[in-house]
């Protein structure tokens, strides 16, 4: 069983601000750190961190941040197609974090459309039934029913994470098997009919909603330092913890993954902040 992740990468910048700023406004701020980052890159580094074997279609640019990008994938254990940079600028993330735990983020995207259906399908072709294809907000719609589409007739479980958010992503339920939503989102696109539906709701908890049930999983309490990367990591160990008890999600992989987010809010940064390998496995260890 292993995870295709298909989805964007990017160079993370993450500023310090006091407060983020009103439109017009011109404050000063200071650069604290640059790594990993783009939610697709996020999901997988988790993932594939909780054991599971996880390869991540994603460009990079031919650039020296692509470079910098595909040698960092390097130290992970997981997988990064297409190998080489592709004639695009890499996408970059700017991060605004404020004191009080907020963040604001500007991504770029020229990257993750140069990234062509042809070109991802071309790094699907040895997934089988039974594996796993997840996608969030950064691909046009059409590409990513395509990709539903064509893994949902091969047989592969479907996970959504619709952010960024577009209203018409509306359209691809009939295709997901696993949906992860914020409150707005979930109010935008009204997910019906997905088996099985996470609602993350913050610092507040998560809901898992299936056809047999409704169960709500408190945060596990924590001094939030930054917030970026919280919602992956939240997705990514929800589904590994599910994967590696060969279950669908639960009340106690919401546990898993409620505690793991708890890690990264405590760390500033991306990449850095994820939680570590040995982490992971002694929190998916225990029944918490």
């Amino acid at each position: 069983m292993r995870v295709y992740v298909a989805g964007n990468i990017a160079v993370d910048e993450t500023w310090s601000i006091h407060e983020l700023p009103q439109k017009g406004a011109s404050i000063h701020g200071a650069k604290i750190s640059q790594d990993i980052g783009g939610k697709g890159a996020n999901q997988a580094i988790v993932i594939s961190r909780c054991g599971i074997e996880t390869k991540l279609i994603s460009a990079t640019g031919s650039d020296i941040n692509g470079q910098w990008i595909r040698d960092r994938m390097q130290r992970e254990k997981l997988t990064l197609n297409p190998q080489d940079g592709i004639s695009e600028h890499s996408d970059t993330s700017i991060i605004f974090t404020s004191h009080d735990g907020d963040n604001a983020i500007i991504t770029t995207l020229a990257a993750a459309d140069a990234l062509t259906l042809d070109i991802i399908l071309a790094h699907l072709t040895d997934a089988s039934a039974g594996d796993i294809l997840l996608q969030q907000g950064n691909f046009s719609v059409e590409k990513t029913r395509a990709l539903f589409s064509w893994a949902k007739n091969q047989g592969l479980t479907t996970v959504f994470n619709p952010s960024p958010v577009n209203p018409d992503f509306a359209d691809l339920w009939p295709l997901v098997d696993i949906a992860v939503v914020n409150q707005h989102e979930a109010e935008l696109l009204q997910p019906a009919g997905v088996a099985t539906l996470v609602i993350t709701q913050g610092a507040a908890g998560a809901e898992l909603i299936t056809h047999s049930q409704r169960h709500f999983c408190p945060a596990t309490p924590v001094q939030a330092v930054d917030s970026t990367g919280a919602g992956d990591t939240f997705l990514a160990v929800m589904l590994a913890s599910a994967l590696l008890r060969g279950v669908a999600p639960d009340a106690l992989a919401l546990k898993h993954a409620s505690a793991a987010a708890a890690i990264t809010v405590s760390r500033t940064g991306t990449l850095n902040a994820f939680p570590t390998e040995h982490e992971l496995s002694a929190l998916l260890a225990g029944g918490l």
